[in-house]
């Protein structure tokens, strides 16, 4: 057995039990009504430097596309409803092949107001790398699925099992590089939420 079977066998052999996911006591807070919550997820994804518009189909969506990524930018989209305008296909495409997406357009399954962030299910986000890898990110949430804050997320997120996933909030950013904010250092250099519903 090479050494490295020995170590993997070990690890495997030493693993700690699964246990339960821990329960929040979070103190009941005042009822919060829905334009509340959307309200301020609107001005948090602005504050952090995202963009929002409220439409009503996939025709307008369409159009702020069209407006802002000129042809022949290369757009993909977890929603077949834009295949006239991007790329829908591209689950078994080798991801180095997608260096040079300019918009992804993907679906988020929640809005959290509380730091204007939206989760995104790896079934979502057609690979893994495409909601990090493109230059501008663009993600559609329901208005009803925008919740006040994470503690909620964690409620109906924590026994999903969805696997992967992530958290997104605002463009890409960082200021450690010379004290100068920079956008799009290990990601999209924009979010673009839509909300519909």
């Amino acid at each position: 057995m090479s050494s490295k079977n020995k170590i993997l066998t070990a690890l495997k052999a030493n693993q700690p039990d699964l246990l339960p996911l821990p329960a929040l006591e979070v103190p009941l807070a005042e009822p919060v009504s829905a334009e509340a919550i959307e309200e301020k997820f609107k001005t948090t994804v602005v504050t952090i430097g995202g963009r929002i518009f409220e439409v009503n189909n996939f025709d307008q969506i369409r159009e702020v596309i069209v407006q802002q990524f000129i042809p022949p930018a290369r757009i993909v989209s977890s929603f077949p409803e834009l295949n006239d305008i991007a790329e829908t296909d591209i689950a078994d495409v080798n991801p180095h092949l997608l260096e040079n997406i300019e918009l992804a357009v993907l679906k988020a399954q929640l809005g959290v107001a509380e730091n204007g962030s939206l989760w995104v299910p790896e079934a979502n986000m057609i690979q893994r790398v495409v909601p990090f890898i493109c230059q501008h990110l663009a993600l559609v949430v329901n208005r009803k699925d925008l919740i006040a804050n994470m503690h909620e997320a964690y409620e109906i997120l924590g026994n999903s099992n969805t696997g992967f996933g992530a958290f997104i909030a605002g463009p890409s950013k960082t200021a450690d590089i010379e004290q100068s904010l920079v956008l799009g250092a290990h990601g999209p250099r924009s979010l673009t939420v839509f909300i519909y519903g």
